[in-house]
C-alpha cells in the first residue's frame, strides 16, 4: 500500500503530465515523459504495481516511457484516489480533465451518478469535493519533494 507521500508524487505527476481518457470502450489514465525520467517509471511500477509500464517507443524522434492505469485497478484503486486528491483548488483544468472522464465512462468505473461532473456541478455536491487548504499546502508539498531529493536532481543533458 503506498504512503500519503507516494500518493501525492503520483497525482503531482498526473496533474503535471498526466492524461484522464479513454479509447471509447474503456477509460484510462496515462503518463507519459521522456526516456530520460526512466529511474521515476520504475519507482511507479514498484509503487502503483496496479499499472502498466510501457516502452521504451521511439516514435518521431521522440524516445518516451508510458504508464497505464486502466481497467479493475483504475477503477477500484485510481480513480477512487484521484477522487479525494483532486480539488478545483489544486488544479482546475486537472480536476475538470478527470471529471470529463468519470462522466464518460462512468458505467465502466462503476461510479454512483452524483459522482460524474453534471452533479458536481450542484453546490450540494459541490460541498462534497475535498477542499485543499490553499497553496501553501502545495508548496509544503514541493518543500517535502525537494527534502526527499525528489527535485532537486539535475536531469542529465538531452
Amino acid at each position: 500500500m503506498a504512503s500519503d507521500f507516494e500518493e501525492g508524487v503520483l497525482v503531482g505527476l498526473l496533474v503535471g503530465e498526466g492524461h484522464f481518457g479513454g479509447d471509447g470502450r474503456q477509460p484510462q489514465v496515462t503518463l507519459r515523459m521522456h526516456e530520460r525520467h526512466e529511474a521515476l517509471f520504475r519507482w511507479l511500477e514498484r509503487t502503483f504495481p496496479g499499472g502498466r509500464l510501457y516502452g521504451p517507443y521511439d516514435h518521431g524522434g521522440r524516445r518516451y516511457y508510458q504508464w497505464m492505469a486502466r481497467g479493475d485497478y483504475l477503477r477500484a484503486e485510481l480513480a477512487p484516489m484521484l477522487h479525494r486528491a483532486l480539488s478545483p483548488a489544486l488544479d482546475g483544468y486537472a480536476y475538470h480533465r478527470f471529471l470529463a472522464m468519470c462522466e464518460r465512462y462512468a458505467r465502466q468505473l462503476e461510479l454512483p451518478e452524483r459522482a460524474t461532473p453534471a452533479a458536481s456541478a450542484s453546490p450540494q455536491a459541490a460541498s462534497s469535493v475535498p477542499a485543499h487548504d490553499s497553496p501553501s499546502s502545495a508548496m509544503a508539498i514541493f518543500a517535502a519533494l525537494r527534502e526527499a531529493r525528489v527535485l532537486t536532481e539535475t536531469p542529465p543533458p538531452a
